[in-house]
């Protein structure tokens, strides 16, 4: 067999393996979609080590950003492949943007809760993930929460989101006389930092492919070029294993019943809501994109989606990163042709190699990532539209829901407060019937949550 042959031989494999033909699609498009996939998340490499070194770091050795860059390229890797090849979808996942957040700010800054029993909230997570994919639960938790909580959760991450970009530049600082004001803008760092959100915000308007990773890299150039932060060692070296964040869950797990077990119940249960109702948009906005789902998101492989997110997150989390989740970036991949699994499949491959470009990551100062992080917020705001603002029960329950998680730098706190009050409200508007036993149940726990441990979480922040 000639060369030639050999080489249209494989490709044939691969075509009958992803189903080619089936799908109306080819070797080229779908490698065309996994590297745009790749290009459009892949400020994720950046964004997801800033953002959990805040958290997770050794009291001795400091740092652990290259670990945690290593650990989210290799997360994101794994959990694509399974998509890709157990599921046959063109959908990427990496660790998720703002349940990142809520890991760093909320779980361990603000309750000071160890980051290994953190990361084994997020183990946990996703071994019930599982479960709840496997079994029928799932639906029953889809269909008992509020459409408007569901949104509202959305919007209040994109507000938390962007806030915290704002604070961490220090566009926006802390004051005495109106809690917080307007930062000296006068700063270079400030500086640079709102021209990197002027970059991107333009790399959106213009809708360039990778806007968030160019804005991202064009503020990191832009502060080498005016000195402000070092420039990088290197470009590309051989990586290290991440020796100080593999199975440090599972010595989470063996101190997790030191913890709180009210506030430990808090954190699984917020890390599953939003990752459940996350994961369900986002595979239903992607499958109605590329013709797999009909407009309810119903599927007969729609399971092999979910444990594929499910997998990635208990994966993720022995690797030593927050929930992993699926993108909605995935649907410039789509855009581009991708329809089969082998999409995923090459932007897996690229994220392995992103690895072994550690020194230019790492060089990166953590205020060329605001940008990105407030573009995301922009983004997570698109939900709004989807409140029904005309019913008091609905907009009251939902506004409070957006509003407490920025303010008091806190998800579950805010989604608490959605869960607590919706029903309350439907019940005074004697239309108790639209509520079901999972919403009381729910509201009744937080009530708890909040009389029980509310002091003591106060104390421990």
């Amino acid at each position: 067999m000639t060369p030639e042959n050999d080489q249209l031989n494989k490709l044939g494999i691969i075509a009958d393996f992803f189903q080619f033909n089936q799908l109306n699609t080819n070797f080229r498009t779908e490698t065309i979609a996994g590297i745009t996939t790749f290009v459009t998340m892949a400020y994720i490499l950046v964004v997801n080590p800033d953002i959990l070194s805040k958290a997770i770091f050794l009291q001795n050795s400091g740092d652990l950003f290259g670990e945690l860059v290593i650990a989210t390229a290799i997360s994101a890797a794994f959990a694509t492949l399974i998509m890709g090849i157990y599921g046959n979808y063109p959908f990427a996942l990496a660790p998720g943007m703002g349940l990142n957040a809520y890991f760093t700010f909320s779980v361990v800054l603000k309750l000071g809760i160890s980051w290994q029993i953190a990361l084994a909230a997020v183990f946990v997570e996703g071994l019930i993930f599982i479960g709840l994919t496997i079994s029928k639960i799932r639906n029953q938790i889809v269909n008992a929460i509020p459409e408007s909580i569901k949104q509202a959760t959305t919007v209040g991450i994109g507000l938390f989101i962007a806030y915290i970009a704002l604070i961490n530049t220090k566009i926006i600082v802390a004051n005495e006389t109106t809690t917080t004001t307007l930062g000296n803008l006068n700063q270079p760092e400030i500086l640079v930092a709102i021209a990197g959100i002027i970059i991107t915000s333009g790399f959106i308007a213009r809708r360039i492919t990778g806007a968030l990773l160019w804005g991202i890299l064009a503020t990191a150039l832009l502060s080498w070029i005016l000195g402000i932060a070092p420039l990088p060692q290197g470009i590309v070296s051989f990586p290290e294993l991440p020796t100080h964040l593999f199975g440090q869950a599972f010595i989470g797990l063996k101190s997790i019943i030191k913890t709180n077990i009210w506030e430990l119940i808090t954190i699984i249960f917020v890390l599953i809501f939003v990752d459940l109702f996350d994961t369900v948009g986002t595979l239903t906005g992607l499958g109605i994109k590329t013709g797999y789902f009909n407009q309810t998101g119903k599927s007969l492989n729609l399971k092999k989606a979910f444990m594929a997110d499910a997998i990635g997150t208990t994966f993720g989390a022995v690797m030593g990163t927050s929930t992993v989740t699926t993108y909605i970036e995935s649907a410039s991949g789509i855009s581009e042709g991708g329809r089969s699994g082998f999409t995923a499949v090459i932007t897996a491959i690229l994220f392995i190699l992103s690895i072994f470009f550690i020194p230019l990551l790492s060089a990166i100062p953590s205020f060329a990532t605001a940008p990105a992080l407030l573009i995301v917020g922009v983004l997570m705001m698109g939900s709004v539209r989807n409140i029904h603002w005309e019913d008091p029960t609905e907009s009251i329950s939902a506004f409070l829901t957006i509003i407490i998680m920025p303010l008091s730098y806190s998800i579950a706190d805010g989604l608490a407060m959605g869960l607590i009050i919706y029903p309350l409200l439907k019940t005074f508007q004697g239309k108790v019937h639209e509520t079901t036993f999972t919403m009381w149940l729910l509201a009744i726990i937080f009530i708890l949550k909040f009389v029980l441990v509310g002091k003591e979480s106060l104390t421990s922040n």
